[in-house]
């Protein structure tokens, strides 16, 4: 097989580099501008690390440390306003292009590097990226740095592709865990590819494994001290107790992904796995883009697995997108004309896609007129819910207020300045379940009155169980567009005492939530 390169003359090259330069720098800049002026809340999750970012830890309940470090240094900069919380989601993509194309130089060349580059920046799912402060922006920054690290090392470089090859993968494991799946393509490299098993099997490569393993140590003790609260909660989140076998979850984890990296790139993706499969039973695929498919491909394979035996979000195979770019602008770049036009069709498909998202965020309005208001009713109405629930409290004339939902709880936290009262957690079971419960959950026995805002219906005669006296205190309905609304049932409650969550106990709260859906047909 003749090895990819791809290549342009000198002037063209360089114009071309130019060109993606300057697009990366334009499309930064108006990322950030549109952070500046975005009307919409924080989501929950933003919200949760923001309140992270107040209390520098070593770890915390559902995610490492790495974005709550980041957000503190953001806001301590640019102060504590929304946009400050999500300045680093812009800049960690354009670093993350910046690293693959590095990447992409040294495998196949200048233009192919130029190319990465303004591919990824205009990725579907990094036009949601880039606007939201998220663990996968971190995470992905990590990757492409040890990604980087480890090609260099391939070629032979010395300790500095060392320390960023451990580097890389130690800050990747303080970001989010999927950055084991690192792991698991060095080992898949190690066995495919000469190259990297002679790379892999040197002295230094322990450097590398100690500065990783140095990195991570405080958060594996925090672990340890915390009862592992964030390596349960991650297992917790396969959900493996629930019903097994669910083709059509795979299917639909399938699907979504092109919604993720955009639907020629996917189709192009697996295309070339295919490929790469067949070329090297006859022991002919480019060892460069069999390397990348070792980074690629099992995070898409485990994820779609773990859709197939549960459930899987869209996002959980991200970090398989990086040495994916790489691969699908590699081959994209060779054979055929077609190839090229839907190279540039697709980064054009994306970025008015990515544009005209944009746009709706900004205007409220604008979404309600085209039907999409659905999609934004998570960081709609905040600060509206949050003077209503003030002046419930105010007028209840009681100094605790409790959730049973800890987006609301969170968002509070954030925007309910003027609630004068004491927020809370009520615990649905019978062990913390996020880190709100985590830290502010309801003392057992608390004795005096407190309003709680529900937003769960059906946990209601739980509650009931749970407090001496539980009586009902009006509703709130805040207006989210689109005939969307966020309701609140408010109730007066006093004598806290949860009941044990008992199998019986769970057993007579169903056959009661059946016998009101009975009765109500």
């Amino acid at each position: 097989m003749t090895p990819l390169h791809v290549s342009l003359p000198d002037m063209a090259t360089r114009r071309l580099v130019l060109a993606a330069g300057l697009f990366g720098l334009v499309l930064l800049a108006a990322r950030i501008a549109g952070l500046m002026i975005n009307p919409s809340s924080l989501y929950a999750d933003e919200t949760q690390y923001w309140v992270w970012s107040r209390d520098l830890d070593w770890g915390y309940f559902s995610k490492p440390p790495l974005i709550a470090w980041i957000i503190a240094a953001t806001t301590a900069v640019f102060g504590d306003s929304d946009w400050a919380i999500r300045l680093a989601a812009p800049l960690l993509h354009t670093a993350t292009a910046l690293l693959l194309a590095l990447s992409a130089d040294r495998l196949f060349g200048r233009a192919a590097a130029a190319w990465t580059f303004i591919a990824w920046i205009t990725l579907p799912s990094v036009w949601l990226s880039a606007a939201v402060i998220s663990t996968d922006a971190v995470l992905l920054t990590c990757w492409s740095l040890a990604l980087y690290g480890f090609v260099r090392l391939r070629e032979g470089a010395g300790w500095s592709a060392v320390i960023l090859l451990g580097s890389g993968f130690g800050l990747g494991m303080l970001a989010k865990y999927a950055m084991s799946y690192f792991a698991a393509g060095l080992f898949l490299a190690a066995v495919l590819d000469p190259a990297s098993r002679r790379a892999l099997i040197q002295p230094r490569l322990l450097a590398a494994l100690a500065l990783a393993g140095l990195i991570v140590l405080p958060n594996l003790i925090w672990n340890w001290r915390n009862d592992f609260a964030t390596v349960s909660h991650t297992a917790a989140n396969a959900n493996w107790g629930a019903d097994m076998f669910n083709p059509g979850e795979a299917i639909t984890f399938l699907i979504d992904q092109m919604g993720v990296f955009g639907p020629a790139f996917f189709v192009a993706l697996v295309a070339a796995v295919i490929m790469l499969a067949r070329q090297w039973r006859k022991g002919s695929a480019d060892p460069r883009l069999l390397v990348l498919a070792c980074f690629c491909v099992p995070a898409i394979l485990v994820v779609t697995g773990q859709a197939f035996l549960s459930r899987a979000h869209a996002n959980w195979a991200a970090s398989a997108y990086a040495a994916a770019t790489i691969i699908v602008i590699a081959v994209l770049l060779q054979g055929p004309r077609w190839r090229r036009w839907v190279l540039v069709g697709s980064i054009a498909l994306h970025t008015a896609v990515g544009i005209s998202f944009a746009t709706l965020a900004m205007s409220p309005a604008l979404t309600e007129q085209v039907g999409l208001a659905n999609a934004f009713k998570r960081v709609r109405g905040w600060p509206e819910t949050a003077t209503a629930l003030a002046e419930a409290v105010d007028r209840s004339g009681v100094d605790t207020l409790v959730f049973d939902n800890r987006n609301d709880f969170h968002q509070m936290q954030r925007y309910g300045g003027a609630i004068n009262a004491e927020l809370f957690m009520w615990m649905r079971y019978g062990g913390v379940t996020n880190h709100a419960e985590q830290g502010w959950a309801l003392p057992a026995g608390f004795e005096g009155p407190v309003l709680i805002a529900s937003e769960r219906p059906l946990e209601v005669p739980v509650m009931a169980f749970d407090f001496e006296r539980l009586e009902p205190a009006g509703d709130i309905r805040i207006d989210l567009g689109g005939e969307r609304t966020r309701h609140y049932q408010l109730f007066i409650a006093q004598g806290y005492s949860p009941a044990v969550r008992t199998e019986a106990f769970e057993e007579a709260i169903r056959l009661s939530r059946e016998a009101r859906e009975a009765a109500a047909q």
